[in-house]
């Protein structure tokens, strides 16, 4: 098994214009994987513009492995309904956290991550130094699917006693 870096708290901000699933709404609710990991936020009932405002905090062993995220709308007496998916790489964050900044000016912009192909971006994401704290915020283009997108926001936890990132 490998070692513990840390935590990563991925704050899940809102849900924007998501895809109709029921008669004139949905009751979306996020499920975000990592490795063996699965965490999943409430369900906001009747709302294509959901506001979750949840932390759902995952064990990182290995940053090379994507995080999926996917949307579903609840159902009561059928199997809940995807409303897309996405996927982001922690690569560029875990990479900001490694340089150990200290009293940087805050909002000071550490790096920039452009959409492309080969990412969910659905707009320039920032990794930016604010509060002491190295933080990223993401708007994802949900894949497989109409329309949608989800904000998210990354931080990282530092575990006292593990191995942290200064590999």
């Amino acid at each position: 098994m490998e070692h513990l870096l840390g935590l990563l708290r991925i704050h899940v901000h809102r849900g924007v214009n998501l895809a109709v699933r029921d008669l004139k709404s949905s009751d979306p609710y996020v499920i975000v994987r990592f490795g063996k990991q699965k965490l999943k936020t409430r369900v906001i009932k009747r709302n294509l513009n959901p506001e979750w405002n949840e932390d759902l905090t995952l064990s990182v062993s290995d940053p090379n492995t994507p995080i999926k995220l996917m949307v579903y709308d609840k159902d009561t007496f059928t199997p809940d309904d995807k409303m897309g998916d996405a996927e982001f790489d922690i690569k560029p964050f875990v990479e900001a956290v490694k340089m150990h900044l200290q009293d940087l000016p805050n909002e000071t912009i550490i790096t920039k991550i452009k959409p492309s192909r080969e990412n969910c971006l659905a707009e320039e994401s920032c990794i930016i130094w604010t509060n002491g704290k190295v933080v990223q915020n993401l708007v994802l283009k949900l894949r497989n699917v109409e329309r949608g997108e989800v904000e998210l926001q990354l931080q990282w936890i530092d575990i006292p006693g593990s191995r942290g990132l200064s590999m």
